[in-house]
């Protein structure tokens, strides 16, 4: 019976706090609408071509999955992984798993003439080599040591100067 008393106790108390405040003239600060990166990507979608769809639909399937080098999973994933795993699930083709090998694949390409769904390829080093895959308007997926799996630009100065090659896999 006490333990009955302080439940029924303990819910009156409470139910007291759920009543209403007291109005006040404070008003809500209205801030203005943005979308989130989610719709904001799914704006930016509408109306490319279904290359460019896929690419993006494997960035939206990847993005926030970091570097790891030798990394297959979404746990970890390095470049050519990436690259490899783009070109599969997303247009089911078979790539080489390293770089070294996805250079000699597909055909070579200008890089005035890239389109989407190029294989990209860089040196990063003496004997380091990074790829990824073109989207458009100079942007590319690809994974970095310090973001993980991102879209980049060509145009980027460090990108730029690095810059190896174009290789056009996708025959459309």
């Amino acid at each position: 019976m006490p333990f009955l008393l302080f439940v029924v106790t303990s819910l009156l108390l409470l139910s007291g706090c759920s009543g209403k405040s007291p109005q006040t003239k404070e008003y809500a600060t209205l801030t203005p609408y943005s979308p989130s990166p989610k719709q904001e990507l799914s704006y930016k979608l509408r109306n490319k071509n279904p290359v460019t769809l896929t690419i993006y639909e494997q960035y939206k399937k990847w993005v926030n999955t970091p570097y790891k080098y030798g990394g297959t999973t979404c746990y970890g994933i390095d470049c050519s992984s990436l690259v490899q795993q783009v070109y599969k699930d997303g247009f089911g083709l078979n790539i080489p798993r390293d770089t070294k090998h996805q250079a000699k694949v597909g055909t070579f390409v200008k890089k005035p003439a890239i389109k989407e769904g190029d294989l990209l390829l860089f040196k990063t080093g003496y004997s380091s080599r990074h790829s990824g895959v073109y989207l458009e308007a100079g942007n590319f997926l690809h994974t970095s040591t310090k973001h993980g799996v991102t879209i980049s630009n060509l145009n980027n100065p460090y990108w730029r100067e690095k810059y190896w090659q174009a290789r056009r896999i996708l025959n459309y």
